[in-house]
């Protein structure tokens, strides 16, 4: 079985693969100051919790944006997992094997979620895609039919967006944007508030598509489009474009990254 975390700003999400088929997820929050033994105690409950024996993980691989949770992963899997596991702990950056080309300026800033999510969305429709994550930021991901990803755009994510809006105002409350607001015109503070974020954002998300779609194609084939994150799904129903969501395309991403590197993958 293959362990396979993603470690972002706000949550962790990691699942176990047994195949190619994932039998257990988990989001927990990204605790900065954990300790690989700490991981180990946590983790192997939740395991046993799903009936999976620690000793059945034979595969790990981490993708990370906060450095000090990567080092944290990697001593856990190298302490606790090492002398199960059929090849070393991976974790992910921009000179592991992915079988995409990072033609970005600079291959070293682009963020291992970012590497991640493109390889699984070229695997789904191995044509020109945009990914769009939805966590602390928002990220636009662009990958053309040569396989490159090139970049794309970062926007603050929605919860940063309601954080700056409570702290920075005198009466604005911060507000539950799980419920959707009764029109587009609030007529309350908190459902102008869901408006302007829920409608905003699908508004947000459609002209960046537009634009980054027009570079990304160029007139050619039409562009792939992929949601993923733990806010997809609210943005979904406000944007033209979001039809398709996928909740485990990071984990499948590096489903498909640890198969390329244990010689496994077809």
């Amino acid at each position: 079985m293959l362990l396979a975390v993603d470690v972002g700003n706000s949550h962790t999400v990691s699942g176990v693969f047994s195949g190619d088929k994932l039998v257990a997820e988990w989001r927990l929050q990204s605790d900065r100051d954990r300790t690989g033994d700490e991981l180990a105690i946590r983790y192997h409950t939740l395991l046993e919790m799903q009936h999976i024996r620690p000793e059945e993980i034979t595969g790990f691989i981490v993708s990370s944006v906060v450095p000090t949770l990567e080092t944290a992963w990697m001593s856990y899997a190298g302490r606790y997992l090492a002398g199960q596991l059929t090849r070393g702990p991976l974790s992910v950056d921009h000179t592991t094997r992915t079988d995409i080309t990072i033609a970005a300026e600079n291959p070293a800033e682009v963020g291992a979620d970012r590497i991640v999510n493109s390889v699984a969305a070229w695997h789904r429709f191995r044509s020109p895609v945009i990914v769009i994550d939805f966590g602390t930021a928002i990220t636009f991901d662009c990958i053309n039919g040569s396989r490159e990803y090139l970049g794309g755009a970062i926007v603050p994510g929605l919860g940063i967006s309601l954080d700056a809006l409570a702290a920075r105002t005198a009466k604005l409350p911060r507000v539950d944007i799980d419920k959707p607001s009764r029109s587009v015109i609030g007529r309350t503070s908190v459902d102008a508030i869901r408006s302007g974020l829920l409608v905003g954002f699908g508004g947000l998300v459609d002209r960046l598509v537009d634009r980054l779609s027009a570079e990304l194609a160029a007139g050619n084939a039409p562009v792939n489009i992929i949601g993923t994150g733990g806010m997809a799904h609210l943005i979904a129903p406000y944007s033209d474009h979001l039809g398709i969501l996928d909740p485990h395309l990071t984990l499948r991403g590096l489903q498909i990254i640890y198969a390329l590197n244990s010689g496994h993958a077809g």
